[in-house]
């Protein structure tokens, strides 16, 4: 079953809408495939933000802020030092993330 689309719309003022046609004419496509890639990185973007602030205070395990963010583990890390946030990963984090692993 294909999932089902839905339409959303927006006003960009007349520069941004002149900026986006260019874009789209640079790498090839049209407007709205254009829209449609910009929106699904932006929403990556803000979702690996948002895991990488839980897991800044503490809120979210190294292994849960990945899974909110979309990617593996090793991605998150290599994101930690442009983020600048520390690594704070213990034992017991460890032994839960195994646990993880083997469970599922």
């Amino acid at each position: 079953m294909k999932p089902q689309t839905r339409t959303f719309s927006t006003r960009l003022d007349g520069e941004e809408a002149q900026r986006i046609d260019e874009l789209a004419r640079e790498v090839g496509t049209d407007r709205a495939t254009l829209l449609k890639q910009l929106i699904r990185r932006g929403y990556a973007e803000l979702q690996c933000e948002r895991a990488l602030e839980g897991y800044r205070r503490g809120h979210l395990s190294l292994s849960r802020a990945a899974e909110l963010a979309g990617i593996r583990t090793r991605d998150l890390l290599s994101q930690l030092p442009d983020s600048g946030t520390e690594l704070n990963y213990d034992l017991a984090e460890l032994e839960t993330d195994l646990n993880r692993k083997t469970d599922g």
